[in-house]
């Protein structure tokens, strides 16, 4: 098998803020854009034609894949579902192929058994893996003797998997012409879009008797369709990366200064340093050109982006990315995602993602408590969720900026170009393109030193 279609076309609706202004597979995590996870596995595994699918903001794919010659890119320009859009590619697919999701992220072992899977068995097969913590938001499916037994569409609950891969004849492009503009395998009193999607045309060739094997990956699949997605994969993505450090690995120019504590291992970039009294307390892998000093303190599982600059006492908690070229300092206190050209100056406290080209004001704070220790409510395209992992981060999209003593509470989404106001208590999500500010009332009485007696 050589052929692969990585499916890019959707409008990432649920994903805002961050597919305002990016196409949301480009979004990066462990500073690697979300498709390039599948591609790289791809390209390991010695795939020679790899066809990504997109439609809006495609240039960004083009260009990252500019020098790949084993990369097409290719428009869906009116997308009508993942089914269409996995046919649109079928004149540059000249056998049998994997068919992906760019904004799913499996391990690149688990996409080689499938493959081998296919290979062996020639019976068209899905890469699966447990459901865990959706909210009936998952094209989920039920597993019964190495196969894929049923597929629903968003069920209530009693699903088991959720689909990361698969591995299919190019015969079953034909069946695609036929798929339908609904997805008809779901419960009663499930309203569905039309749209038509790739696991329904499955469900479909499965009524007429086509079997589906089913591989279980051995590692976590990441879907990554809400923001707080991208906060748990970036923490496990992170970890395994740091985790295969077995000694320091420092490039041409990187240094060490001896008064650094160094707690684990750490992979340097071409002339970055970590100076004086710096802390490390864990495997950190860091970028080109940067430096950490002046007793910054860096947990484990951190990967740091080039040209940044890390120092004067601020500390970046455990499992926590900082994109290119960004500035963390004075006593700032980071954890989660902060993508390129972010700048975090004097004291503040974030948890949640930072959008890029952002600027956040001295002492801006996110809240990460609640005080009734609940789960934070989200809203998702007006649908409420629960999400029991990353729910109570804050997130920030591109380019904003927040004013001095910005106070953002758990949960809060706010839109790109948008500025959260000094003094600001945020408790609710700020729509793209907003300014939002207090106003205050001042009151104004004569004072002086007859107040005190004299």
């Amino acid at each position: 098998m050589k052929n692969a279609v990585i499916l890019c076309a959707g409008e990432g609706t649920k994903f805002w803020p961050y597919a305002s202004v990016r196409c949301k597979v480009m979004m990066p995590i462990s500073n690697k854009p979300i498709v390039a996870y599948s591609v790289d596995a791809l390209v390991e595994m010695g795939f020679e034609n790899i066809v990504i699918v997109g439609n809006r903001f495609i240039e960004e794919i083009v260009a990252y894949f500019r020098d790949d010659t084993r990369v097409k890119v290719i428009a869906d320009d009116k997308p009508k579902g993942t089914a269409f859009s996995l046919l649109k590619a079928r004149d540059l697919v000249d056998g049998d192929f994997l068919a992906l999701h760019g904004d799913t992220i499996a391990a690149p072992e688990d996409l080689r058994a499938l493959a081998d899977t296919f290979t062996s068995s020639g019976e068209n097969t899905a890469l699966v893996d447990v459901i865990r913590d959706r909210t009936g938001d998952v094209i989920g499916c039920d597993l019964s003797d190495g196969c894929v037994s049923g597929i629903l569409g968003h069920p209530r609950g009693k699903i088991t998997h959720f689909f990361g891969g698969f591995a299919l004849k190019h015969s079953f492009f034909d069946s695609l012409k036929f798929s339908s503009n609904r997805f008809r395998s779901t419960e009663v009193g499930m309203m569905v879009p039309v749209e038509s999607y790739l696991e329904s045309a499955l469900e479909e060739e499965m009524r007429r008797g086509m079997k589906l094997l089913a591989v279980e990956a051995k590692q976590r699949v990441f879907d990554i369709d809400k923001p707080w997605h991208v906060l748990d994969a970036n923490s496990e993505i992170n970890s395994r990366r740091c985790g295969a450090l077995t000694k320091n690995e420092l490039a041409q120019g990187a240094s060490i200064d001896p008064t650094a504590v160094i707690g684990g291992f750490v992979k340097l970039g071409k002339n970055s340093t970590i100076g004086k009294n710096v802390i490390i307390e864990g495997n950190i892998i860091v970028g080109d050109n940067t430096e950490i000093k002046n007793g910054a303190i860096v947990s484990g599982d951190v990967v740091i982006g080039d040209e940044c600059k890390i120092r004067n006492a601020c500390f970046i908690e455990g499992a926590t990315t900082i994109g290119n070229e960004c500035i963390v300092s004075h006593a700032a206190e980071v954890d989660g995602v902060i993508l390129d050209r972010v700048y975090l100056y004097h004291y503040m406290e974030w948890g949640g993602i930072i959008g890029t080209n952002t600027d956040l004001g001295a002492a801006t704070v996110c809240g990460s408590l609640r005080f009734d220790d609940f789960i934070t409510m989200q809203k998702v395209k007006g649908r409420r969720e629960f999400h029991r992992g990353s729910g109570d981060a804050v997130f920030l999209g591109d380019y904003c900026r927040t004013g001095v003593n910005a106070i953002l509470m758990p949960g809060v989404k706010v839109g790109v170009y948008s500025v959260v106001g000094a003094g600001v208590t945020l408790n609710k999500d700020v729509p793209d393109r907003t300014l939002i500010y207090n106003e205050q009332t001042l009151v104004e009485r004569t004072w002086g030193p007859e107040k005190y007696g004299w």
